[in-house]
């Protein structure tokens, strides 16, 4: 097993911070010093450059950072195989995902609850980001199961098929657009629109349906960018602007008539989400997560 001094040092170079380290882990920073310390002697070697309250790892540091980490990972790996060769329901381990916001907030909560129900001692942690920022945090080792939208050319991820949305053009009933529910695409161009954040999933969805039809996204009257789903949505219902949102965000409010689907001849927006890992990694922890989310939703 990794010994405290190397789960001290983890910590520290994943925060890039001694005084967040001690508050990760509950620790004095005097206490984190101290082993850093440590280390550094043990090794014969620096393993942080401190420039004023910023620290970075120096070539020995970072060389030990991979290797912990390809350690820590196989210990959890092994743990959790292990205990579930004993008793599924006794399974330990630690689930590290990360998904866009869409996911996270409408699709994982029933995955989550019933993985939760089968592995009751898996500690499970959720980042939620838009796509960029998962698979940041992905390469960068801060999570190690992703789902995200779509696929980048990326060689270093391996990317497995888990379910597809659509993205709606809605407003609020109140708006003067609500009044027609169907206009031609060209009609878009003098709508004022509010949009998500540039990283965001939905937003690379529109900006290449759009294209299909020969508008580009610099075209349209942008008014307002909010970063997430939710403040998006919100924003709809008291404006009257127009905004694009993922369907399953919107179908309570399109239910209770707080929001209304505009339609746009030609303009079909389709998202499909992958689970993501790195290359050449793909735990039975992964795998049973994985298995779970897609009999779920009967794929």
């Amino acid at each position: 097993m990794i010994s405290t001094r190397h789960d001290v040092f983890l910590t520290v170079a994943q925060q890039k911070s001694f005084s967040k380290a001690s508050q990760v882990l509950y620790i004095s920073q005097p206490a984190i010093s101290k082993h850093i310390k440590a280390l550094e002697e043990h090794y014969k070697a620096k393993l942080f450059d401190r420039k004023g309250i910023h620290i970075e790892l120096t070539p020995s540091g970072k060389f030990l950072f991979e290797k912990l980490t390809e350690v820590k990972r196989i210990q959890e790996q092994t743990e959790f195989e292990i205990s579930s060769i004993r008793d599924v329901m006794q399974a330990k381990g630690m689930l590290k995902l990360g998904a866009s916001t869409t996911i996270a907030l409408y699709t994982l909560p029933k995955v989550l609850s019933a993985f939760h129900q089968h592995y009751p001692q898996i500690h499970i942690s959720l980042l939620n980001r838009n796509t960029e920022l998962v698979i940041e945090a992905l390469l960068n080792q801060d999570i190690n199961l992703g789902i995200t939208e779509g696929r980048t050319k990326l060689t270093n991820i391996d990317y497995q098929p888990f379910t597809t949305d659509t993205v709606v053009a809605v407003c609020s009933r109140k708006s003067p657009l609500a009044r027609k529910k169907q206009y031609t695409i060209k009609e878009i161009l003098s709508m004022p629109l509010a949009i998500r954040e540039r990283g965001s999933g939905t937003l690379a969805a529109l900006k290449y349906a759009l294209e299909k039809n020969k508008v580009k996204l610099s075209d349209l009257n942008i008014k307002v960018r909010l970063g997430g789903t939710e403040a998006l949505k919100n924003f709809l219902i008291e404006s009257d602007l127009l905004g694009f949102l993922p369907h399953r965000s919107v179908a309570k409010e399109l239910a209770y008539g707080d929001l209304t689907e505009i339609h746009f001849e030609e303009l079909q927006i389709e998202r499909n989400f992958y689970f993501i890992q790195r290359k050449g990694e793909n735990s039975e922890l992964n795998k049973s997560f994985i298995k779970l989310a897609q009999k779920i939703y009967n794929l």
